[in-house]
């Protein structure tokens, strides 16, 4: 059996998952579901906790230390390619 919705389409009368089976049926399958749903989503989020602090205390400090020994030896170029650039010029004059 169906009716009519405000748009004028046809769906099923019942909202049950299934209108041909009863309700004791399915009980068990979906709160069996329901528990590995929520099992799932438990170890999910401890290992979302165990991977960011995995991140904060391995991965980022050793980006930060390599960063920093970049940027410093970055620095020392500079400071080299500063000195050729100024000896160049006053050979130049």
């Amino acid at each position: 059996m169906t009716q009519s919705d405000k748009r004028g389409t046809s769906r099923p009368s019942c909202d049950h998952p299934n209108p041909g089976k009863s309700g004791p049926e399915w009980g068990p399958r979906f709160e069996d579901a329901g528990r590995k749903l929520e099992e799932a989503a438990r170890r999910l989020e401890q290992e979302t906790e165990k991977f960011l602090r995995y991140l904060n205390d391995e991965v980022v400090p050793e980006v930060r230390q390599h960063s920093s020994q970049g940027l410093r030896r970055a620095s020392r170029e500079i400071a080299k390619f500063a000195d050729y650039l100024e000896q160049t010029q006053k050979k130049s004059r």
